[in-house]
């Protein structure tokens, strides 16, 4: 079972071994919401992520001979480091099965830790087939990533932390994936202060969670890819739902463009790094999905494992989004000086030209005439408009490329 004291119990268990996080205010998100924005920074943890919490309580409880014979779990990166660092750090060989997709960054990092990695099946829960099967066939001991009564208490401790740095809160957000985090965070929560609201994240791309909530049972959805990788779960745990239905107050969801801007925000703000699975309880706090005003919120950031080549296209992507990055498509007459003309134009607005890109076939250019696709750094959508305005003025064709 997992009870208010069974949380207590992991924390006492795990407290010399874990970061105590930071969970700080922000002004900045506070202002961009309407409420008091506090934010718990467990991408702080030695691994990345708030997991930790969970794979140390559930490795500490391993009998001799469990640890003799080793561990093995299945994750799409953050459980998978958790478990390969506490295990490798106690003496206790670990195997972690992890998706062909998973990012270089999260293998790497996890295989850095000490485990054997095997990259099975195209998502998590074909890798969790495969770390099942190696379960039985070695006798080994498996730590699930979230429907686990050991794990759920590890990750509850985060909501008896919370409380104790600001008793005060009126609220907590909280991302969901499999229901492990929250199913923790909110028993412990809603059994020593009942009328803090728990409200739950998912990626609209894979709502487990909320639709098992609305059948009453787990159900089966079908793979989808969503930058928030971390919480893919096609399945609410058997485990986990029990506890989400009689603690969790709502469950919202965030598509990958809202999770996207959350993720670049935050970066550029806040000076905090999340991956998407950590940044969807601050993508619906963004995007006032939560139901809360002028309250005292508590949202968390879980984990900060984001592979750098993703991170470059959200940047780029979000910049886009933001209308600091236009690219316009121009047509210009083909002969010496009108490039230079055009160029003055742009010059005179003080948009940064930081691509180029010529064309005379496609795109219906006229013969003698030529395209040329101009990307720029701008101020934001104002300075765009002031932009296409003024090139409208010299007499030049344009349109804006999306």
């Amino acid at each position: 079972m997992v009870t208010l004291d069974s949380i207590k119990a992991a924390e006492g268990r795990i407290r010399d071994s874990i970061f105590l996080s930071p969970f700080v205010r922000s002004e900045t998100f506070s202002k961009l919401t309407g409420n008091s924005v506090y934010f718990k920074l467990e991408n702080l943890q030695m691994t990345g992520s708030y997991k930790e919490r969970g794979a140390l309580n559930k490795i500490l409880l391993l009998t001799d001979d469990e640890r003799r014979r080793g561990v093995i779990a299945a994750s799409a990166g953050n459980h998978a480091q958790a478990v390969a660092y506490h295990a490798t750090k106690r003496g206790i060989a670990a195997q972690i099965c992890m998706p062909l997709t998973t990012p270089l960054v999260k293998v790497s990092a996890t295989r850095s830790y000490g485990a054997e990695v095997i990259l099975a099946g195209t998502n998590y829960d074909e890798a969790c087939q495969e770390a099942v099967r190696r379960c039985d066939e070695l006798g080994l001991t498996f730590i699930h990533p979230f429907d686990d009564e050991a794990v759920i208490s590890g990750q509850g401790t985060l909501g008896l932390e919370m409380l104790t740095q600001e008793p005060d809160i009126d609220a907590v957000v909280v991302p969901i994936g499999g229901g492990g985090l929250i199913g923790g965070v909110a028993c412990a929560v809603k059994e020593t202060h009942p009328k803090v609201r728990v409200i739950g994240v998912q990626t609209s791309k894979l709502p487990s969670m909320k639709v098992a909530v609305e059948k009453g049972k787990p159900v089966i959805l079908p793979p989808k890819v969503t930058i928030a990788d971390g919480i893919a779960v096609r399945c609410a745990g058997s485990i986990t739902l029990p506890l989400v239905k009689k603690y969790v107050d709502d469950i919202v969801t965030v598509d990958d463009e809202e999770i996207a801007n959350a993720i670049l925000l935050l970066l550029e703000k806040e000076k905090t790094l999340t991956e998407g699975a950590g940044a969807v309880a601050t993508a619906a706090v963004l995007q006032q999905k939560i139901g809360e005003r002028g309250k005292k919120v508590g949202v968390f950031i879980g984990g900060g494992n984001i592979d750098v080549s993703l991170l470059s296209r959200i940047i780029e992507r979000g910049l886009v989004k933001d209308g600091r990055l236009v690219r316009l498509r121009i047509h210009l007459p083909d002969h010496p000086g009108a490039l230079e003309r055009v160029a003055h134009v742009i010059a005179a607005e003080k948009a940064n030209i930081v691509e180029t890109d010529y064309d005379r076939a496609y795109y219906g250019v006229l013969l003698g005439d030529t395209a040329i696709d101009i990307t720029m750094e701008t101020r934001g959508p104002e300075h765009v408009a002031e932009l296409m305005a003024a090139l409208d003025a010299a007499g030049y064709a344009h349109e804006r490329i999306l």
